[in-house]
This record gives structure tokens, sequence and C-alpha cells, in this order.
């Protein structure tokens, strides 16, 4: 993926979120203000344009990797959970989240599933166009 280097990457994301929210496709499901978004979380998110934020992060994520499943981007959004008196450790994001926001972006055309051995998700034509198009 040709993302310029003239444009930093919190501008790209939310240039990316700005045009995701003009798409149909990616409407916020009633749900997502009663759910955490991992179990290391303490309560659910407070920002009103989390999924599309999320959603331009994760086109971004299999725009820069190639071919990502729901298991590697949870990975990628996970985080130290606190454990009070015992020491710390790593959790996964919840899949909820990322596997609606792919199914999103798959009705949008922006992304496809992977047909080599490899499973997961890949970018289209279309999708490749939208992320190089940001400026």
């Amino acid at each position: 993926m040709a993302i310029s280097s003239e444009i930093s990457p919190q501008d790209f994301n939310k240039k990316l979120a700005e045009q995701l929210k003009k798409m149909p496709e990616f409407q916020a499901p009633a749900w997502l203000s009663y759910v955490k978004t991992s179990s290391h979380k303490q309560r659910p998110t407070q920002d009103e344009e989390f999924w599309h934020k999320r959603a331009a992060s994760i086109l971004k994520q299999v725009g820069a990797k190639g071919i990502v499943g729901v298991s590697r981007l949870r990975s990628r959004y996970g985080g130290r959970k606190n454990n009070g008196m015992k020491p710390a450790t790593f959790k996964k994001s919840g899949g909820k989240i990322i596997r609606t926001l792919l199914q999103q972006a798959e009705s949008a055309g922006l992304l496809e599933k992977s047909k080599s051995k490899r499973a997961g998700r890949q970018l289209t034509v279309q999708g490749r166009q939208l992320l190089e198009g940001i400026k």
C-alpha cells in the first residue's frame, strides 16, 4: 500500500474515518454503547466516533499486512490487564466488533476473503483505491 509520506498516520486515520462515515454500510450497531472493546478494559468506550475510527484502523492494518484475520487483529487491539496483586497479563481484544467491521467492509466492497491457502481478508481494488486516494 502506498500511503503518502507527507501525511501523518493520525491525520490519515481521521481522513479515512471521515470517508467511511459517508458510506451507508458502516453504521455503528445499537449494542456498541453497552460492550467493552476488550476484557482488559474497565468500561465501554465513550467515544462517539469509535466505530469509524476503528474501521479506518482495521482497513489500514489490512492494507499494510496484506491478508489479515480476526485473530491477528484481536492481538493487535489487545492490551495489558491489571490483575490486582498478581502480575499484569496480555489479553486479546474482543472479536465481535472486529468481525462486524470486517463484514461491513466486505459488504461495502473494500475487502474480500482470501483465495490463497492463508485464511483471512484482503483489500479489493476498490479498497486499495480508497486508501491510496486519502491526501
